[in-house]
C-alpha cells in the first residue's frame, strides 16, 4: 500500500484526497491544513491531521506527498518534502518566483527526491491525442495556433480561504494561465518570446481578471491566448472538454492549430484538410476518437508509479519552464514589451 499526504484541503486538495481514497494501492496517510473544517474532514475519513507539513513528514513518513497548498508556499512545502526524502506531486504553479521555483528544483536534483509538477492536464486523453497528431505530421509545419480560456468565476472563489486569489502570487495568470502556457508548450513546443497585455476592469482586484497574450515558438509558429475569468464564455478547456462533470459541457473547442497541411480543433479533435491545394478548394473535416479518462485520477496513478521509481510525465525542471513562460506574461504586461526566454 503506497501511503500519500496531502497538504492543502482546498478545492484541489479535496479533488486529490478524493482520488487517492478511491484508488486501489493507495492510502491517505494524512491531512494538512490549520483550517478548521480540514481537521473536520481528516475525522470523517479517520486520517491523521497536522496544521504544519513539517511535523506531519516527520510523525507519518509518508511514501508521497500532494502538495495543493497556495502558491506562495509550494517553495517552502516543497523544500520540506525534500529535506525530509518524500516524493511530491506539486501542484501548478511550480512556485509563485522564478528564483524559488530554481531552487526548489535544484534542491530535488541534489537530493535525489522525484518532483511530478501537477499540470494535470499533461495526463488527458484529449491532449495526449492531439499531441500525438501534431507529432505525426498529420498537420504539417505548424504555423500558428489560437488559444481561449474564457469563463467566469463566482465571487465565492475569492471570499474565505481563497482570500489568497486576490493577491500577488493569485491572480488569472497564475492560477489559469499557467495550465494554458503548458497546454500550448505540450503541443506546440518551447515559447521563446512573449508579449502581453492585463486589464482588472472585471473585478478591481490587484491580481488581472483579463489577459491578451501573443507567444513565439522555438519551432517559428506564433499563438494568440486570449483569456478572462470575469466573462459568460462557453470556451474554457474545463467546459469544452467534459473531463471534470463539475462543469457544464458546451461542445466546444477552446484551441486551433493550423499548420501547413491541415488544421485541429481541440478538444473537439475535428481534423480539417482541403480538398486540393489552397482556399478555394473544399475543405472536409474528420473527428478523431479519444479513450475516455479522468486526468486527475490517471495523474494520481502515474505519481504512484514517481513514488515507485518511474521518471515523471512532467518533473520539475519542465514545470520551471511553463513557469518561466507564465511569469513572462506577466512582466511583459507590466513593461509593454517583449520579453525573450
Amino acid at each position: 500500500m503506497i501511503r500519500i499526504a496531502v497538504a492543502g484541503a482546498g478545492l484541489i486538495g479535496r479533488a486529490h484526497i478524493e482520488r487517492i481514497t478511491a484508488a486501489p494501492g493507495l492510502a491517505l496517510a494524512a491531512i494538512i491544513d490549520p483550517q478548521e473544517d480540514a481537521r473536520d474532514q481528516a475525522a470523517r475519513l479517520g486520517v491523521p491531521y497536522f496544521a504544519g507539513l513539517d511535523e506531519a513528514l516527520r510523525v507519518t513518513r509518508p511514501d508521497g506527498v500532494v502538495i495543493a497548498t497556495p502558491n506562495a508556499l509550494h517553495v517552502p512545502h516543497g523544500l520540506l518534502a525534500v529535506a525530509a526524502g518524500v516524493p511530491m506531486l506539486i501542484e501548478k504553479p511550480l512556485a509563485d518566483t522564478l528564483e524559488g521555483g530554481a531552487a526548489l528544483v535544484r534542491a530535488a536534483q541534489e537530493a535525489g527526491v522525484p518532483v511530478l509538477v501537477g499540470h494535470h492536464r499533461r495526463h488527458s486523453p484529449a491532449l495526449a491525442r492531439a499531441r500525438a497528431v501534431v507529432q505525426s505530421g498529420a498537420l504539417g509545419t505548424i504555423m500558428a495556433v489560437q488559444a481561449q480560456c474564457l469563463f467566469r468565476k463566482p465571487a465565492s472563489y475569492f471570499e474565505g480561504a481563497g482570500a489568497w486569489r486576490t493577491q500577488v502570487g493569485g491572480g488569472l495568470v497564475l492560477i489559469n494561465i499557467v495550465h494554458v502556457i503548458d497546454d500550448l508548450r505540450c503541443l506546440c513546443g518551447e515559447v521563446t518570446a512573449v508579449q502581453a497585455m492585463a486589464g482588472h476592469a472585471g473585478r478591481g482586484l490587484a491580481v488581472e481578471d483579463t489577459a491578451a497574450i501573443l507567444l513565439r515558438f522555438e519551432s517559428g509558429a506564433l499563438g494568440t491566448l486570449i483569456a478572462s475569468d470575469a466573462t459568460v464564455a462557453p470556451w474554457s478547456w474545463e467546459m469544452t472538454s467534459g473531463e471534470n462533470p463539475a462543469y457544464p459541457q458546451t461542445e466546444q473547442s477552446c484551441y486551433a492549430i493550423a499548420g501547413s497541411a491541415g488544421a485541429l480543433s481541440v478538444p473537439a479533435m475535428e481534423l480539417w484538410r482541403h480538398e486540393g491545394d489552397g482556399w478555394m478548394t473544399g475543405m472536409g473535416a474528420g473527428r478523431l476518437t479519444v479513450p475516455e479518462g479522468d486526468p486527475l485520477t490517471l495523474q494520481m496513478a502515474h505519481f504512484a508509479e514517481v513514488i515507485a521509481g518511474a521518471p515523471p510525465l512532467l518533473d520539475g525542471a519542465g514545470g520551471l519552464r511553463t513557469l518561466a513562460v507564465t511569469l513572462a506574461v506577466l512582466e511583459a504586461a507590466r513593461t509593454g514589451g517583449i520579453v525573450r526566454l
